[in-house]
């Protein structure tokens, strides 16, 4: 019998962190980005299982027939699992109106934790009653069964987050878990039999009531505030969160185990003392947590499976033994409420209720408020304030550790300063950390968590040119919508262009404010309007229509970002274009491997059919793909006027606008597949991006070249008039042989040395077409630095050159 409760806890822990890890994903899609569902849904699960223990607990202790109570419990479970299976999607629509196009963030917080809290209530509810229903039968002790529901837990974490969701989707693997509570309600009812009602001890004092919620309360701040930390460091996608999580789960189920059988673990003094001490280890970790990092990939292999052992071990030196005194203390604390006649299902109650307030407390006011390491050393500190030993000698050592911590250590922030440059500015969000870092040449770089780069003062041609290839394809576009801010570049430079009202989308705020340090590049002139807002739930409830809308080259594989790419929300974009709107989705190609690539391309053509793909610049390390639609059909018109301002750009002419292009619809339909689509309920993206991200197996330039070799584009199906096909199709022909010269190219600064490597195969590329301006460009530039040391090589060079075209022989 004792086994059979083990394994029917394990099997009720598997599927309630099988449905956190599927309720994660799917509040995520309405608050933009999975940290701020990781909140949202760890905060609705511990209050659920706070009012389920302390409403439902105290009858169930006093029935007669707690195995009904049990199986009841895990079939509510299972039941109303299934009913947010079919409504997620009509709940998560009304959320996203109720939130509305321009929450403020208390209103956006208040919202994403009380909708998590009511929808999920029945369901959490419900399991915060299964522990003490099953520690009520008498088969086990509350330990060991507080153990195995915890491990069946983390097997529950990484079965869902490795397998379940990236082959069933989230539909599918929300049904596994219901199917799980429903046999564990079938198999307990068959094969458990109640033990008689426990006689409880006479009540003495309520201070193992407080010292429970408060432990609560400290024990999931310290694991959301860790897991902010490490997000940068780590990189930051699906699989980080569940290696995480999943070592916190074990490190707590561990220490139960070890309580049940170690009497020494049972001194709740020593316990606190212990953790307090351990929080200050754990920090410790996290300080190194990059060298750390560095030194593992530095001795394993570049594989996949390496990386994720890195992010593994990070996460055993910040949990493991915090958690393993947490999961004992909570054992212990259970013990002591017993012993002064509480009943366990209050002491459970308690103890999630104080957890519950983790999350708003913690994770979106002090964290952002103090900076992790002050809120961290919070967390020390409180667990030593509960610690009655504070006259010992060793109640001392953690105490002035903590206090020295705060006023001498560094912040527990992560910045990688290049050689010479500077930090210019750095904001602790709710969500992220951002940061803007110069390097000794004056250019400026905007960071997410110190991984993801969103933008340079650098890339200001390959930025505009993402902003006006879209604006000037469509002509006469009034107003735009850009989805994603960055460094602000790209929104900017459409700003500028004569009557087109511009607004800007982005989630976080703290990028807002930084892309300010990024318009000194542009120089004066009007600004866009920011909306500090999710892209997927103001396209939704917006009501102004856009002439255009462009969104950024979201890295795939971070938090997040895989929503943006699924068919659902390129539906509803296309629900926000004007007649005739065009909509341009720009995908980082050094980011993305080709399959993630071709499951977003069939997402997009199931919105837009008739869509076709260009290319935002010639660059071979950061090349960068857009795939673009037209609301009425994707037919284009050489523009009748061009602002001045494009020629800055290199759009100077129709062959540099038209020739962006790459493929047609046919050709995105071939290059698509069989690959299934990137959609809410299947997040393919999203697991399957991280692995270059993780261990890259090839090289930016080899995955364009191969892009190239796979599409092709029939200019003619593209343009109103097509007198220009011809030139175009010879004009793509010859920039595929100027990105294959410049794959096979070595880069010198002796111009003779260029020269004789290039001067050949770009003249024969210009023959081509002649229309390829880019070609010409390196040529001319080469003959004006020979002018001086070779004078005959320049003139033959600008010779060669006026055969081919004679306006392009001139200096």
């Amino acid at each position: 019998m004792n086994r059979l409760a083990l394994l029917l806890m394990a099997a009720s822990g598997f599927a309630g962190l099988g449905y956190q890890i599927v309720w994660t994903q799917q509040f995520g899609l309405v608050l933009g980005h999975e940290s701020a569902a990781v909140l949202a849904v760890v905060a609705a699960f511990f209050g659920g299982l706070s009012l389920g223990s302390l409403l439902l607990g105290r009858r169930i202790e006093a029935s007669s027939q707690p195995l009904r109570w049990y199986a009841g419990c895990e079939v509510l479970i299972g039941l109303w699992s299934g009913v947010l299976m079919l409504s997620m999607p009509a709940a998560s629509n009304a959320a996203l109106a109720l939130i509305g196009p321009h929450a403020t963030p208390a209103w956006h917080w208040s919202v994403a934790f009380g909708a998590s809290f009511l929808l999920l209530l029945p369901a959490t509810a419900a399991m915060g009653a299964t522990l003490p229903a099953m520690a009520r039968l008498g088969t086990a002790g509350v330990a060991p069964l507080y153990a195995a529901n915890t491990l069946g837990a983390v097997a529950g974490v990484l079965s869902t987050a490795f397998w379940l969701i990236p082959d069933w989707g989230l539909t599918r693997s929300a049904g596994l878990c219901v199917a799980l509570n429903l046999g564990c309600a079938l198999l307990a009812g068959l094969a458990l039999q109640a033990a008689p009602v426990a006689t409880l001890g006479r009540k003495t004092s309520k201070r193992p009531l407080w010292m429970l919620a408060a432990t609560g309360l400290l024990g999931i701040a310290y694991e959301v505030l860790a897991v902010r930390v490490l997000s940068q460091v780590a990189e930051d996608t699906v699989y980080t969160f569940a290696l995480l999580l999943a070592v916190y789960l074990t490190g707590s189920a561990l220490g139960a185990a070890a309580f049940a059988r170690w009497p020494r673990l049972r001194s709740t003094p020593a316990l606190l003392q212990g953790l307090a001490f351990s929080v200050l280890l754990g920090m410790a970790a996290l300080w190194g947590a990059e060298a750390i990092k560095q030194t593992l990939l530095d001795f394993l292999p570049a594989t996949l499976a390496s990386a994720l052992a890195v992010e593994a071990l990070l996460a055993l030196a910040a949990f493991a033994l915090p958690t393993l005194l947490m999961g004992a203390l909570f054992c212990q604390l259970s013990a002591d409420a017993t012993e002064a006649g509480i009943p366990f299902s209050r002491a459970l109650g308690v103890n999630t209720l104080g957890a519950m307030a983790a999350a708003p407390v913690f994770g979106v006011v002090l964290a952002s408020a103090l900076g992790p390491k002050l809120a961290l050393l919070l967390v020390a500190a409180g667990y030593l304030l509960l610690a009655p030993a504070w006259r010992r000698p060793a109640w001392w050592l953690p105490a002035g550790a903590t206090a020295a911590l705060a006023l001498f250590a560094p912040p527990l922030a992560f910045v990688d300063l290049p050689e010479g440059g500077r930090l210019l500015s750095y904001r602790d969000g709710t969500m992220a950390a951002v940061s803007v870092v110069e390097d000794a040449q004056g250019v400026a770089r905007l960071h997410i968590n110190n991984r993801q780069q969103e933008g340079s003062s650098d890339t200001v041609l390959v930025d505009g040119r993402q902003a006006l290839l879209p604006l000037l394809l469509h002509g006469e576009a009034k107003r735009a919508l850009f989805l994603g801010v960055g460094s602000g570049i790209t929104s900017g430079v459409a700003a500028r262009l004569p009557g087109v009202q511009v607004d800007a989308v982005e989630l976080l705020p703290e990028v807002i404010e930084a892309s300010a340090l990024f318009r000194t590049a542009l120089g004066a002139g009007p600004t866009p309007q920011m909306h500090t807002a999710d892209a997927r739930r103001y396209v939704r409830t917006a009501t102004q229509g856009y002439d255009v809308v462009v969104s950024d080259n979201f890295h795939p594989a971070r938090s997040g970002s895989g929503a943006l790419y699924t068919v659902e929300h390129f539906q509803a974009v296309r629900g926000r274009l004007a007649p005739q709107g065009v909509f341009c989705q720009w995908l980082p190609l050094h980011q993305l491997d080709l399959d993630t690539l071709r499951s977003i391309t069939a997402a997009f053509l199931q919105a837009f059919p008739d869509g076709a793909a260009l290319l935002a610049s010639n660059s071979l390390d950061t090349p960068t793909v857009g795939l673009i639609g037209r609301a009425g059909g994707t037919h284009f018109t050489p523009g009748k006027t061009r602002p001045e301002m494009a020629a800055h750009f290199g759009l100077a002419d129709d062959f540099a606008i038209l020739g962006s292009f790459i493929a047609d619809s046919t050709a995105l339909r071939r290059l698509a597949g069989d690959t299934p689509p990137n959609t809410d309920d299947r997040p393919w993206v999203a697991y399957r991006a991280p692995r270059i991200t993780y261990a890259p197996d090839s090289a930016p330039r080899d995955r364009l070249l191969a892009l190239l070799g796979e599409v092709r584009v029939d200019t003619a199906t593209l343009l109103s008039t097509p007198d220009l096909a011809p030139r175009l199709n010879a004009y793509a022909d010859a920039r595929r042989s100027y990105l294959d010269l410049g794959r096979r190219t070595a880069p010198s600064a002796d111009p003779a040395v260029m020269l004789a490597r290039v001067g050949t195969p770009l003249l024969a590329v210009l023959r081509q077409s002649p229309d390829f301006q880019p070609a010409a460009e390196p040529l001319r530039r080469l003959a004006l630095a020979l002018e001086r040391r070779d004078p005959v090589a320049a003139q033959d060079l600008l010779g060669a050159l006026a055969l081919i075209r004679p306006d392009l022989a001139t200096r």
